[in-house]
């Protein structure tokens, strides 16, 4: 593969940002899977998905609204590669973080993600036992799901070899360096480099930043031969002074634009698919 292509990695969701914080998240099952296929025409390969309670706007385990939403893609777009969210925020409970993983037939997803140890947010703590933890990727291996494992620091990336040496996890890797968030590796350019350093052979590898640093992160990870996870879930606002609040389209227009005058394009579908190994 031409080494001037990248993983484009569209969290549309999350599970933090409401209504009331912006208009412009998507959280119905329609809703989510309207601003996905809205996007695809931009160059996006490859989408993180969260869902929500439709009637609450509350995060949600459900498979059923996994499955409404997965249908409703990929009636549209088949060649879309879909991660279904197994996050330890809202719920503890291997049984309701894993619900996700048991899709099957048209509504399979293609990953699940796998944060790779407990971590704090602002305000709120994400617990990730190492027994759950082992739990989640033993069902991904079993299901044949590939693991999108989150690395929020470089503990976690060992961690990971861990689980490679447990024989949990399988090549190629597909990591998400997660930087920016409070209590965890930061958006420096150092802090990204030796993440990049620590990732087990062979990984592919995109970079998101939290928050104000989104921006940043994404540019450093294009020009250091990574992909680029962008969208809602981190960061709501356009512009670091936080006067304008940003749509899904607009956050992934921007970079796809700033990696084009660098000379970067992502990944087909196709051609991702390829290289994650599916």
């Amino acid at each position: 593969m031409p080494n001037n292509k990248f993983i484009l990695n569209f969290t549309p969701t999350g599970m933090i940002p409401t209504k009331e914080m912006t208009p412009h998240v998507p959280i119905t099952p329609e809703g989510i899977a309207q601003q996905v296929l809205d996007v695809t025409d931009l160059g996006v390969n490859m989408v993180h998905l969260h869902v929500r309670e439709p009637d609450t706007g509350e995060p949600s385990y459900k498979k059923e609204i996994y499955t409404e939403t997965i249908r409703a893609i990929r009636k549209r777009d088949k060649n879309l590669i879909l991660c279904v969210s197994t996050s330890g925020r809202n719920h503890s409970e291997f049984e309701k973080r894993s619900e996700c993983l048991d899709l099957e037939g048209e509504v399979k997803p293609d990953f699940g993600s796998l944060t790779l140890s407990s971590l704090n947010f602002n305000k709120q703590a994400s617990i990730n036992t190492p027994q759950t933890i082992q739990l989640l990727a033993g069902k991904m291996l079993e299901k044949k799901i590939r693991p999108e494992l989150e690395a929020f620091d470089l503990g976690m990336i060992n961690y990971a070899r861990y689980l490679i040496r447990r024989g949990l996890l399988t090549p190629p890797y597909y990591f998400n360096l997660i930087l920016g968030n409070i209590a965890c590796a930061q958006a420096d350019m150092l802090h990204l480099g030796l993440m990049i350093r620590e990732l087990p052979e062979p990984s592919i590898w995109s970079a998101g930043g939290v928050g104000d640093c989104q921006l940043q992160i994404n540019v450093m990870s294009i020009l250091s031969g990574g992909g680029v996870r962008v969208g809602l879930e981190d960061n709501v606002w356009y512009d670091t002074e936080r006067t304008k609040l940003a749509t899904n389209r607009e956050l992934v227009e921007r970079v796809v634009s700033i990696a084009k005058v660098l000379g970067f394009s992502p990944y087909t579908p196709k051609e991702a698919r390829e290289i994650l190994g599916l």
